[in-house]
């Protein structure tokens, strides 16, 4: 083999070698992490009054709204209504009726376990147009986690007829930190009562009425009440037959 020939041979040879073992040594490397930078996780948050993020919600608390009032009431007479917000311990809930003859009615409520950072106020109302209202005005307890708040009313109709109205449940809840104030409407419910008379007689004739028949029942029961009557008789015509 001439010279020239070889030579190029070795050259090529040696070109061939560079080129492979340059492309071995340019292979992309793995992109590690530094070990600074944490790695992202999912997080959920709600926003709060103030742009800040705060954390989810409790689950609501459970409570049963029983609500017992007079079918029927005569005129002229007064009864009670009343609004129980409750749940006994074992977190059951059983409406009963106070007074023997009411009619009572409930519904399941979810209120806002809001109890750590806000004063939590119940208040109610009773709008019954018609019929006299103790007390009329808005009234409010506080409701803390668990325990029961009653709402009772008197109610008086003057007239005889159907009277219809609502009963209103709400939720005041009051930053302990400071801040607005949240209203919140919990419960409407219907009610309606029949105002009646006795033979077109309201309440207050009628008690004394009734009175005085007693009276006289009474004293018709007395033993000598026949000897009574007797002696008068005789006074009454003796009289006349003077005259």
């Amino acid at each position: 083999m001439k010279k020239p020939r070889l030579f190029l041979l070795i050259a090529g040879l040696i070109l061939i070698v560079g080129i492979v073992a340059c492309g071995a040594g340019s292979a992309p490397m793995e992109a590690t992490p530094p070990e600074s930078a944490p790695m992202p996780t999912a997080t959920l948050s709600l926003p709060s009054s103030d742009g800040q993020m705060a954390a989810p919600p409790a689950i609501p608390e459970q409570r049963r709204l029983t609500l017992e009032f007079p079918p029927v009431i005569r005129a002229g007479d007064a009864d009670t209504v009343r609004l129980t917000l409750e749940m006994d311990e074992m977190g059951n809930v059983t409406p009963t009726a106070e007074i023997e003859g009411h009619e009572i009615g409930g519904e399941v409520v979810e209120i806002p376990n809001l109890y750590e950072t806000h004063n939590v106020i119940a208040e109610a109302r009773m709008d019954l147009a018609g019929v006299q209202i103790v007390p009329a005005e808005n009234v409010s307890e506080p409701l803390l986690p668990g325990k029961s708040v009653t709402f009772y009313w008197s109610v008086r109709p003057t007239e005889a007829g159907e009277y219809r109205g609502m009963v209103w449940l709400y939720l005041r809840f009051v930053p302990k930190e400071g801040g607005e104030e949240l209203v919140r409407t919990i419960s409407a419910q219907f009610v309606e009562i029949s105002a009646t008379t006795l033979f077109g007689i309201k309440a207050g004739p009628a008690r004394i009425a009734g009175a005085v028949g007693s009276f006289i029942g009474a004293v018709l029961g007395f033993p000598f009440a026949d000897d009574v009557l007797k002696w008068l008789w005789k006074r009454v015509r003796g009289s006349k037959s003077k005259v």
